[in-house]
């Protein structure tokens, strides 16, 4: 028995001597400073703690002294409530040591440019069609290459069309019964004399030149088969107006059909530029709304503004099609060109957060919220639209809140590490399937890295 007690004292008293060394240790004065030392950390884990100076098992760096006086240091924090799974306590001193940063949720609008590509069209409205009103055979042509720029009125080819032989004939008897019949316009009728023959003349000249029109003749040529009084042994096709021609589909001593297309001539002077879309960046859109064109490696860019017209869905849904419209009296537009577009769309007024403070796993997104001094707590949000450093929260934050937006993903490890969820799954994956509970839990114990949530800052 005396023995025993004879061990019992001794252990008794190499306990109190290792105590007492170790409290020596954390209370001794730096010799530098002559600030007292509580203890020593990681500096890229500090939840390690050690109460002599060495190299930092990890990354094998010395560690850092912890000195009695620092600002913010708690030996022990006690929050006056229960924290829930996953919320964690950091004090003021690892948190610079991390370089955690708190920044609070704002509520507000914001303007976000939709950068995408556009492709250049004629305006439908400046589209011209040349088309053929008889059979015949096309004579010869003049400068109709397709992209050739024309203007209103110029020969492009003639042919030759037996039926409007007869018409000619006609319109010629008619003008020749009403003096004065054709105008410099080649549609206004002026006789000079009045009475029933008149009226009939001037019905009958308007219905040759009806025919004629229909023909292909154009008001030019009428104008010089009244004057010269002599059938033409051809038919003018001429440029309906100025414009590049964009289609061209005859060639010499080629016979044609009735209504066939000769050319396709377009006024470029203005365009449009038709970009594709997502459908919620569309309802942010207005007709009228500004945008900007720029041409690809010219560094030009050009005003443009949306059309009124109503936006067409793409098949399979989520895109639409926008036009703009844009001026272009350089030609510097040519259809079916790419060019970038740039639109600024007002985005309505919605909680945000920094980018940094959101964790997006893919299945859900995350974020820590500053309960109280040092104490973060997860919080699920649902996210929307993104913009510059923000993002909109459409649940989970409110405006004022304080996030976590610096060393996010640290903190998000150590609540991960603290949920019971989580370090299930963690054991789960270090230990196979057959592994006793009692393996897992020695493995979990061994770990390297402590709580942050109580620093093992003065603890014995």
């Amino acid at each position: 028995m005396w023995r025993t007690a004879l061990a019992l004292v001794v252990i008794a008293a190499i306990a109190a001597s290792f105590g007492l060394g170790r409290y020596y240790l954390r209370s001794e004065p730096d010799s530098k400073t002559g600030r007292h030392v509580i203890c020593y950390v990681d500096p890229m884990h500090p939840a390690y703690t050690s109460d002599k100076p060495g190299i930092a098992p990890d990354c094998g760096m010395p560690l850092v002294p912890v000195y009695s006086d620092a600002a913010g240091y708690k030996p022990k924090f006690s929050p006056t409530e229960p924290l829930s799974a996953g919320v964690v306590s950091i004090d003021l001193v690892t948190q610079r040591l991390l370089g955690i940063q708190v920044a609070p949720a704002e509520k507000g609008g914001a303007m976000r440019k939709v950068r995408v590509i556009g492709r250049v069209v004629p305006e439908d409205t400046r589209v011209y069609s040349v088309n053929a009103g008889v059979d015949g055979f096309i004579r010869a042509t003049f400068q109709d290459s397709v992209g050739t720029q024309v203007k209103k009125d110029q020969k492009l080819a003639t042919y030759y069309a037996p039926d409007f032989l007869a018409a000619a004939s006609g319109f010629l008897a008619a003008t020749q019964g009403v003096p004065g019949a054709v105008g410099k316009d080649g549609a206004r009728f002026t006789p000079n004399f009045p009475g029933t023959i008149a009226k009939e003349g001037v019905r009958s000249v308007q219905g040759y030149t009806d025919r004629l029109r229909n023909f292909g003749m154009s008001d030019e040529q009428i104008r010089q088969v009244a004057n010269s009084r002599e059938l033409p042994d051809t038919i003018d096709v001429v440029a309906p107006a100025d414009g590049f021609i964009l289609a061209r589909n005859i060639s010499p001593g080629q016979h044609f059909d009735h209504m066939m297309e000769f050319y396709r001539v377009a006024d470029l002077s203005r365009v449009w530029v038709v970009a594709e879309v997502f459908e919620q960046e569309a309802a942010n859109l207005h007709p009228g709304g500004a945008a900007q064109i720029s041409l690809h490696g010219e560094g030009r860019q050009l005003p443009a503004h949306l059309t009124d017209s109503l936006p067409q869905s793409e098949p399979g849904g989520g895109t639409v099609k926008l036009r703009l419209e844009v001026e272009n009296p350089k030609v510097v537009l040519r259809p079916n060109m790419l060019v970038d577009v740039e639109l600024p769309v007002r985005l309505p007024a919605a909680v945000t957060v920094p980018l940094d403070a959101v964790i997006d796993s893919g299945e859900s997104a995350r974020v820590y919220v500053e309960r109280g001094e040092g104490i973060f707590e997860p919080r699920q949000v649902q996210t929307g639209w993104r913009t510059g450093d923000r993002v909109e929260i459409l649940h989970g934050v409110q405006p004022g809140e304080h996030v976590v937006v610096s060393a996010t993903f640290l903190v998000d490890s150590e609540s991960r590490l603290k949920s019971p969820d989580q370090a299930k799954s963690t054991l789960t994956e270090a230990v196979p399937n057959h592994a006793s509970r009692e393996v897992a839990e020695e493995k979990s114990a061994q770990h390297p890295v402590g709580s942050m949530k109580h620093q093992g800052l003065g603890n014995d």
